[in-house]
């Protein structure tokens, strides 16, 4: 059986999960002779869409907050060392001649 199915999550897929159900309240004998197989396998492919669509979705919001806190950084290191860090370039130059 499919893991829990979330009809929020899965709102796309809902007719196929409720045409599941009225298989599944038929008579014994045609869901011990596999008479829902049918159904249970556009569920399958259903679901299987609806999760790489939502992964996908959160793979692009990851890669838009990671572009925005890298801005956020370089205008941080841009704050405190000047345009392409100027300033912590002659820090290391005078360590390096303190060495």
């Amino acid at each position: 059986m499919h893991p829990q199915l979330d009809r929020n999550r899965f709102d796309s897929c809902e007719k196929l999960m409720d045409a599941l159900e009225e298989c599944h309240k038929a008579e014994f004998l045609k869901k011990a002779m596999g008479m829902c197989n049918f159904e249970k396998d556009e569920l399958t492919k259903c679901i299987h869409v609806q999760r790489t669509e939502d992964a996908k979705q959160r793979i692009i919001q990851s890669r838009e907050k990671q572009k925005a806190f890298q801005e956020q950084q370089r205008k941080r290191d841009e704050e405190l060392y000047g345009k392409n860090g100027y300033l912590k370039k002659v820090i290391e130059m005078e360590a390096l001649k303190r060495q």
